[in-house]
């Protein structure tokens, strides 16, 4: 886990993903990215990052002097992990949840690994879904090859 500072008082802890996040832009001292900087690292919009810091799922971005986003490599490492969960068909309201669970500290760790449970549970269920479409996918290509093949023969 990694200390981050949330207020002058309180820290918090930002969880790491298992998967090492790949190397960041720049070394950790050197890391305040614009919004641009962040979008075109992330493939996600600027409007898409306003979003997730209005509605709390990025409420910890730093500001320039002049009042201008500055995102950090934990700010980059967290929206990996939030890319990785909306990949996963989590709801946002969801994310949104394990978020203040993540700020309130370690006593939440139960409700934020039952909702990650239960998120994997769902992506296993679309997993099974997909192969067995694949599966009528592959019956029906193979159907119509064998059929291709039987009229060439005559």
């Amino acid at each position: 886990m990694t200390l981050i500072q949330t207020s002058p008082v309180r820290t918090a802890r930002v969880e790491s993903c298992a998967a090492a996040p790949p190397a960041h832009p720049r070394p950790n001292g050197q890391d305040r990215y614009t919004i641009s900087e962040v979008a075109a690292f992330t493939g996600l919009t600027a409007h898409t990052l306003r979003w997730y810091e209005r509605i709390g799922l990025m409420p910890h971005i730093d500001r320039s002097h002049t009042g201008q986003r500055r995102f950090s490599n934990r700010d980059l490492d967290w929206l990996m992990f939030v890319t990785k969960l909306r990949l996963t068909g989590m709801p946002v309201a969801d994310m949104v949840r394990y978020a203040e669970l993540l700020r309130v500290g370690d006593e939440t760790f139960g409700e934020r690994q039952e909702l990650l449970e239960r998120t994997r549970r769902d992506v296993l269920r679309r997993i099974a879904e997909l192969q067995d479409t694949v599966s009528v996918l592959d019956h029906k290509i193979s159907f119509y090859a064998d059929a291709r093949t039987a009229s060439e023969r005559f």
